[in-house]
């Protein structure tokens, strides 16, 4: 999420928006635990642990209480409480919240790291929050507000922690824009690529297979084969050489490339087999690194343009699975450049030229580049413990996307373990239909 859309007055009025359905949510069900409720690209979501009945049984939302929600969200708003917002101490904090487990594990984390801890209370609601919100619940223009759905959501985002309700809604500046919303949300429906897909017989999803694990039918499979080739050819044309990889190695490989560290939560189970452990490879870097470096190589040699399109399996959250958007196993369109120092800034610019000849092909006519950056308070622990480097690296992009006026948004704690990256979100084609099927304004392309 952009630091600009994080300081704008749609960002403020939809984390107030959050906050009036936390509040409205406690007064329907007191015994509520709150989790978090951040804004997002399309509007708001508040996550909430409903506990159980008097029979020990889980308590859950129903859909006749998002109507009920919504108009004491209007009340709520109609009655203009002021946001005010308090610094606090972490004692203090957890006395007023010392009924909400879930805001008392932030706490103890915020205090942990020495951050300042802040409060914001409108009416009788109080959050723990860092803001920014609008003045006062007034602000919130009522006929721009709907609540949309209910879903499931763990702690946290771990299957292993308890599983939350999340109610998303969305909020705009006026009724007009809550319209168009809304029709546009309709139109996707109609494009949804899981139904499409069943119906012209071009994947399907089975259980037994697994979850995000799809299976192409034959008439996807040509589009798949299609779609290949015009890869190969576009590659061929700037000079890229094709590998293959195998779909599984060993452990030490990923312990040597770094990856295992970082990213064994988002890899399948070990396998072993006579004295061995191996992977189910979840990306393509180490192996074309390996590739690169079975022979010595000159400076004549750069810059090397590898490519493949190579299967791998990645363990994502079964709550993130959707259709073809997210999956457990896929054939990436992979490739990785080695070169000079001096030869980034062409290397990167011939990459978001291809990216360019794509979209004009695709008839994307709106996309934005996302600069994803590390956190200096987490190297050696989410990120690679290289300080100068991360920010020579940060630098060099930026430099190069400034300069050749790319388009693009920056977004802390966001990269790779390894490296800066690129994520490359696109809105829509030209027939005006989003691409994708969530409630969400940018779809993420892929990263450089």
């Amino acid at each position: 999420m952009s630091e600009q859309y994080e300081q704008s007055n749609l960002y403020k009025l939809r984390h107030t928006a959050a906050h009036v359905l936390a509040q409205a949510v406690l007064e329907l069900y007191p015994q509520a635990k709150l989790g978090i409720g951040p804004p997002i690209a399309d509007g708001f979501y508040y996550d909430f642990d409903l506990g159980v009945d008097e029979n020990g049984r889980s308590q859950t939302f129903h859909p006749d209480d998002l109507p009920k929600l919504e108009k004491r969200m209007r009340q709520i708003i109609a009655e203009k409480h002021p946001l005010v917002y308090a610094e606090v101490s972490a004692d203090e904090v957890r006395q007023r919240l010392a009924d909400q487990p879930y805001k008392l594990e932030l706490i103890d984390e915020l205090a942990e790291k020495g951050e300042q801890i802040s409060l914001y209370q409108h009416d009788s609601f109080v959050d723990l929050c860092r803001g920014p919100h609008v003045a006062d619940t007034g602000k919130i223009p009522a006929d721009g507000l709907k609540l949309m759905s209910i879903a499931g959501a763990y702690w946290r985002g771990d299957e292993k922690r308890p599983q939350l309700q999340r109610i998303y809604g969305t909020a705009w500046p006026n009724k007009k824009e809550l319209k168009a919303h809304l029709a546009m949300l309709e139109e996707a429906k109609k494009r949804d690529h899981r139904l499409i897909g069943r119906e012209l017989e071009i994947f399907i999803l089975d259980e037994d297979i697994g979850p995000g694990l799809p299976l192409w039918l034959p008439n996807g499979n040509i589009l798949r084969e299609e779609l290949e080739k015009l890869a190969n050819e576009m590659e061929d044309k700037v000079d890229y050489v094709r590998v293959a990889t195998p779909h599984i190695a060993k452990e030490s490989l990923y312990l040597q490339s770094g990856h295992l560290p970082y990213y064994e939560d988002e890899m399948y189970p070990v396998m072993e087999r006579d004295g061995s452990k191996y992977y189910l490879k979840p990306m393509n870097c180490p192996f074309h690194h390996k590739i690169y470096a079975s022979k010595p190589r000159s400076y004549r040699d750069l810059p090397l343009r590898l490519s493949e399109y190579g299967m791998v399996y990645r363990y994502e959250q079964s709550g993130t699975l959707m259709g073809l958007l997210r999956v457990r196993g896929l054939q990436q369109n992979d490739a990785h450049i080695y070169c000079a120092e001096s030869q980034i800034e062409d290397e990167f610019m011939g990459v978001v030229d291809l990216y360019r000849s794509y979209f004009d092909l695709f008839g994307i006519e709106k996309y934005v580049m996302r600069l994803s950056k590390h956190s200096p308070d987490k190297l050696g622990v989410k990120y690679v413990d290289n300080g100068p480097m991360w920010l020579k690296a940060e630098r060099i992009i930026r430099e190069t996307m400034l300069k050749y006026d790319v388009p693009f948004v920056e977004a802390e704690d966001e990269a790779a373990f390894y490296g800066p990256k690129i994520d490359v979100q696109i809105e829509r084609h030209r027939a005006g239909v989003l691409i994708g099927d969530e409630p969400a304004r940018f779809w993420r392309a892929a990263p450089l």
